[in-house]
């Protein structure tokens, strides 16, 4: 708590002692997103209604500066509100900070510290890199988790760059990696590290792993962009009680039909021995594999489609999930329908599924979304489209 709270009196320091040149610069924006949510479920919980809403805000206050020979100083703060009500229950409340960061950037050089988004690796749904976010592309409002973290990126060619990162964990002990990334003709590489050290049990992003303790965690993986795109991750996670072996491939492929449309297939393999975890304790050998295959097309200018199918190898079960998205000027209309297998079909450790590959039996969903930004800026090339606050468009 007491490293939390640091961070915090460094980024209100910076703020206070800067904010009177920053706006005289004229450098801000003020933005938010607003998200109304309906499900409908065939198959609710024991607890639950067969309705729920959900009414969510995450306002975001971004301070900049432009320093001399390309280099700029930043802060962003934002905080998510969510509620989730069953019938006119509430079910559940969320009420935390979504960003708290401040950064310097160069042509070579970037750090940032606080609470923000850490994310890597090309796969797109089936993803063993998912290990800081809770990125999918079937979310229409594009959230994600952050960690609290120091990540410094140094870029010394165009070909390669270079991560660190050291994370609190909120305990005495810190978490800490690093990661090379290098371009070329042939594809896009990336090698990363990370060391754990603390002693709780947790389940690592979307992925159905479940680490006991102090463990290392290394991925390699790779992206070539041609006629046809195609990409491979590959993680192992290992300490004195656990290991597991993660490996995806995938590749997309736009087929000259219509507007053009998206084919994407991803297969996901996992071997685990998770060896004396409590939670896990009766599962010794864990042999799974997951396959998705995910078409979108645009319709007009306007209109978007995305179907995705799932399949879960070992137990013969398949969900679907189908939107259709209409998005204009700042608002967004989503409609999804989800097919899925039902709670009870699952097996003892349905919970540690994919959080992506589990789900409610069939679900009907509506979403609204409001995107707003106000920006208030001096810097004439910049091209956040946002509203100023005398009333102009700035594109």
């Amino acid at each position: 708590m007491k490293k939390n709270n640091f961070c915090i009196i460094i980024l209100i320091y910076f703020l206070f002692t800067n904010i009177n040149q920053t706006l005289t610069a004229q450098n801000f924006f003020l933005k938010g997103q607003f998200w109304s949510n309906n499900q409908f479920f065939e198959n609710p919980l024991e607890t639950q209604t067969s309705l729920q809403n959900q009414l969510g805000y995450i306002p975001t206050l971004s301070i900049f500066k432009n320093l001399s020979n390309e280099k700029l100083i930043d802060i962003e703060w934002a905080h998510k509100i969510n509620r989730i009500y069953s019938d006119q229950a509430l079910l559940s409340s969320y009420d935390k900070p979504y960003r708290w960061w401040i950064r310097y950037s160069t042509d070579k050089l970037e750090a940032r510290l606080g609470l923000q988004k850490i994310a890597f690796g090309p796969a797109q749904i089936l993803r063993p890199t998912s290990w800081f976010d809770t990125i999918d592309p079937r979310d229409p409002t594009g959230q994600t988790d952050g960690v609290e973290a120091f990540r410094l990126k140094y870029f010394p060619n165009n070909f390669l760059s270079l991560w660190t990162w050291v994370m609190d964990t909120g305990s005495e002990k810190y978490s800490y990696g690093v990661r090379t990334e290098l371009s070329g003709n042939s594809g896009d590489w990336g090698f990363t590290i990370h060391q754990n050290k603390t002693e709780d049990i947790n389940q690592l992003g979307l992925l159905p792993i479940i680490m006991s303790g102090s463990h290392s965690r290394i991925a390699l993986d790779y992206r070539y962009d041609g006629l046809i795109g195609f990409w491979f991750e590959g993680a192992s996670f290992f300490s004195t009680n656990d290991l597991y072996n993660l490996a995806t491939i995938g590749a997309d492929y736009t087929l000259p039909i219509y507007n053009g449309v998206l084919i994407m297939i991803e297969t996901m393999q996992i071997n685990g021995s998770p060896n004396n975890n409590i939670i896990l304790d009766s599962i010794k050998n864990i042999n799974e594999t997951y396959s998705v295959l995910m078409a979108s097309v645009p319709i007009g200018l306007l209109h978007q489609v995305m179907a995705v199918a799932q399949l879960d190898w070992e137990r013969s079960q398949s969900n679907y999930y189908l939107r259709w998205g209409i998005t204009y000027d700042r608002f967004s209309l989503n409609f999804s329908l989800s097919a899925n297998p039902k709670i009870n079909d699952y097996r003892q450790y349905q919970d540690y599924l994919p959080t992506n590959l589990s789900g409610l039996g069939n679900v009907l969903e509506f979403t609204v979304i409001y995107n707003h930004c106000l920006l208030y800026t001096s810097d004439a090339a910049d091209d956040t489209p946002c509203v100023d606050l005398g009333g102009r468009r700035i594109i």
